[in-house]
């Protein structure tokens, strides 16, 4: 693939959700989530430098719309993560009232929602992640991927989704109440921030 020195890649919403869906990434997700392992985004050469599979993937990255070409480079999230979340997943929720959660159930940021619905929604999620575990381990993938709760017998919008990703090896529910409006580089913002927040936004220790 041939780009100008005045190019630089990012990943879409749609290529943010791929490159995260799992716990252990293969090659490409991880080539893929390079491009948020800095400050900004990357160009040909930063992309390279940072994956060894970048150069063969990028053609594909493209053509498959995980991936999008910028003719600036555009800067990361530059506030604390905890002091932009609330407004950052708000705009994934057609209702903006969301969560984030930890794999094991604590409330790591809420929005629209007190705290007692945010953390009951939380421990929802880790019981989900428990029953998606156990149904892998019988071979049955299909339950560990997102998952919606309807209300209406009729199934047109969704009470809650719940939508499951990691980032170097921690997982994360994304709890949106009504429709999700996962299509909206909020979602890229929102990894790309926990990814450069690392270790300083851990999960404290016994969640």
């Amino acid at each position: 693939m041939n780009t100008t020195a005045s190019e630089w890649f990012m990943l879409t919403p749609a290529g943010a959700l791929h490159a995260f869906a799992r716990k252990q990434p293969g090659d490409d997700q991880l080539a893929l989530q390079a491009l948020l392992a800095g400050e900004r985004a990357l160009d040909a050469a930063g992309w390279a430098e940072k994956a060894e599979a970048a150069p063969s993937l990028a053609a594909q990255a493209v053509e498959q719309g995980w991936v999008q070409l910028l003719h600036r480079p555009l800067q990361g999230p530059d506030a604390k993560l905890d002091d932009f979340l609330q407004h950052v997943i708000a705009s994934l929720s057609g209702e903006r009232r969301a969560a984030l959660a930890s794999e094991g159930g604590f409330c790591l940021g809420r929005t629209g929602m007190d705290q007692d619905e945010a953390d009951a929604l939380s421990a929802a999620a880790a019981d989900y992640s428990d029953f998606a575990s156990r149904q892998a381990r019988r071979g049955w993938e299909g339950a560990t991927r997102y998952v919606s709760f309807h209300t209406d017998a009729e199934f047109l919008l969704p009470s809650y989704s719940f939508v499951p990703f990691w980032v170097d090896g921690a997982g994360y529910w994304l709890i949106l109440a009504g429709e999700p409006l996962l299509n909206n580089p909020a979602l890229v913002e929102l990894m790309w921030g926990i990814k450069e927040a690392g270790t300083r936004f851990a999960v404290p220790a016994g969640f």
